[in-house]
């Protein structure tokens, strides 16, 4: 079936910087309609990997595969523009191809900020502008959307807000998703998929299975399936149940 194809994935993905091996023997696939997090230790290859894919960089060994005419929206880390510079929003979604201002204020509003289109970017605080980044990535009408670490700098709250918005993305577009985050806790309740990488996939599957495999604890830390609960607890709005009732029943 055509639609159980991948958008894209790598097999038997391998890359080198010169006499060092950063990535080897990598799998990796995205589905339309999914939501897969990249989790990995500072220096294990993860953006990369995603550099790989986007095309950046040429891999050793293995093959990349997008599936034809792939649309990519992509929300990088950061962006550093001249704070000195007079630039709208709006006018920045216009770059490098002019959007009308009905698509401009579409693209904000389903990225959780309609009313920051005439402010001026150096203007706006972190979490605005990493929403004025994810309004440009849709405005390519994505069929994959990639964002390299979108939430570094801002705090727990407007992390959670932000990843909350990429669910509502996916639920009205369909896209896929493939998110590099060091917000372990919040990427636990926001994801379908987790890869936790570390030159190679160190373990892959549900938050559920991930946050119980020994190599995500050895990375991580033992609290991280606490931590989970928690916040499966938080996403789902349900209330924990009561062990001594359970253990009554």
């Amino acid at each position: 079936m055509t639609d159980a194809s991948p958008l894209v994935s790598a097999s038997d993905l391998t890359v080198r910087f010169g006499e060092t091996t950063v990535l080897h023997d990598v799998n990796l696939r995205v589905q339309a309609g999914e939501i897969v997090t990249i989790v990995g230790p500072n220096g294990s290859g993860k953006s990369t990997l995603i550099a790989a894919l986007l095309g950046g960089v040429t891999p050793a060994t293995g093959r990349i595969d997008r599936a034809a005419g792939l649309r990519i929206g992509y929300v990088p880390q950061r962006l550093v523009l001249d704070p000195t510079l007079p630039m709208t929003v709006e006018r920045f979604l216009s770059l490098p191809r002019r959007v009308s201002a009905r698509r401009a204020r579409e693209a904000l509003e389903r990225a959780g900020v309609p009313e920051i289109g005439n402010r001026q970017m150096a203007a706006l605080s972190g979490g605005q502008f990493q929403r004025a980044l994810l309004a440009r990535a849709i405005l390519e009408e994505p069929d994959l959307l990639i964002l390299d670490e979108a939430t570094a700098g801002l705090d727990q709250p407007g992390a959670a807000a932000f990843y909350q918005r990429i669910e509502e993305v996916r639920a009205t577009t369909g896209c896929g998703v493939l998110m590099i985050s060091h917000d372990l806790h919040v990427v636990m309740s926001a994801s379908d998929r987790v890869i936790c990488l570390n030159g190679h996939v160190c373990c892959e599957g549900t938050p559920e299975v991930v946050a119980a495999a020994p190599d995500y604890r050895r990375l991580f830390g033992e609290g991280t399936q606490g931590a989970l609960a928690l916040y499966r607890h938080h996403h789902d709005h349900t209330h924990a149940h009561d062990h001594s009732q359970d253990a009554a029943e």
